[in-house]
């Protein structure tokens, strides 16, 4: 079947079209000022990080615009400025953008198996990915224990401190762990950052021994979890990571990573190949 060509076409490229089928019609009931904001975002769609210039250039809209709509979405935090004068989409972006992602085919896919898998192992279990240096929690199914730590959809957790987030750059390709260090880097101290690559370095060498991460009380003291990467048939890497957390005071770290990361591991690999 022929792809449609407005949807192969990149989103800047359909929504400046639009704008400018808006003013070629004359549609009074489209909002210009509206449609320019989107559009600017849209410009970040396979871009982590634009300039001004950059922005004015992808857009073609006036310097002045620009600048106008830049301050309007960083004041309500779809925006942000990186350390080096830079723009990349802001919290209340990724927020929107998480919950868009709970409903997507393959986090609604994930969603019955992952309760499923609660019930029966007695442990909360969550999908995620990493956004701006910090994991995003896609879909939460929370065990009949109670952690200490209650995590919802859109909610965010340290990449180097969780078994999640290890889980997720031990996995990720050069490319990926470069953008996420840069990432931690714009966001931490220079001391936080450098503890975190280390944590991250050992994470590296710990999955490929043993094809899982643990933390044992590094997020929350009371809190036992492990996880694993969720390799994405559809889109030929690794996308999402999983982990699945107890009551420390209930399991020994080995006794627990014996028991549930065979089953984890399945389960990713239920949710990565959507069968």
């Amino acid at each position: 079947m022929k792809k449609d060509s407005s949807t192969a076409a990149p989103l800047l490229d359909r929504m400046t079209t639009k704008l400018a089928q808006s003013k070629e019609n004359d549609d009074r009931q489209f909002v210009t000022a509206l449609g320019r904001g989107l559009t600017l975002l849209a410009a970040f769609e396979h871009h982590d990080q634009l300039s001004h210039q950059q922005l004015c250039k992808m857009t073609e809209l006036p310097k002045a615009t620009v600048t106008r709509l830049i301050y309007t979405l960083t004041t309500l935090g779809f925006l942000r400025t990186t350390i080096h004068g830079q723009y990349q989409l802001g919290s209340n972006a990724v927020r929107l953008s998480a919950i868009a992602w709970s409903r997507h085919d393959v986090v609604a896919f994930a969603e019955p198996l992952l309760r499923q898998f609660a019930d029966q192992n007695e442990v909360s279990v969550n999908l995620a990915t990493e956004v701006e240096g910090e994991m995003r929690y896609l879909a939460c199914c929370r065990s009949p224990a109670r952690l200490s730590v209650n995590l919802q959809v859109g909610s965010a957790v340290p990449v180097a401190r969780t078994a999640i987030g290890r889980a997720f750059y031990a996995v990720s390709n050069p490319t990926r762990q470069k953008v996420i260090d840069t990432n931690l880097q714009e966001n931490l101290s220079k001391a936080e950052y450098e503890q975190a690559q280390n944590l991250l370095d050992e994470a590296v060498d710990y999955y490929q021994v043993h094809s899982y991460t643990l933390s044992d009380g590094e997020f929350s003291n009371d809190i036992l979890a492990v996880a694993v990467g969720v390799f994405d048939v559809a889109t030929g890497h690794y996308a999402y990571s999983l982990n699945a957390s107890v009551p420390s005071a209930n399991w020994e770290a080995k006794e627990y990573a014996k028991v549930i990361v065979p089953k984890l591991q399945e389960l990713a690999e239920r949710i990565g190949s959507g069968v």
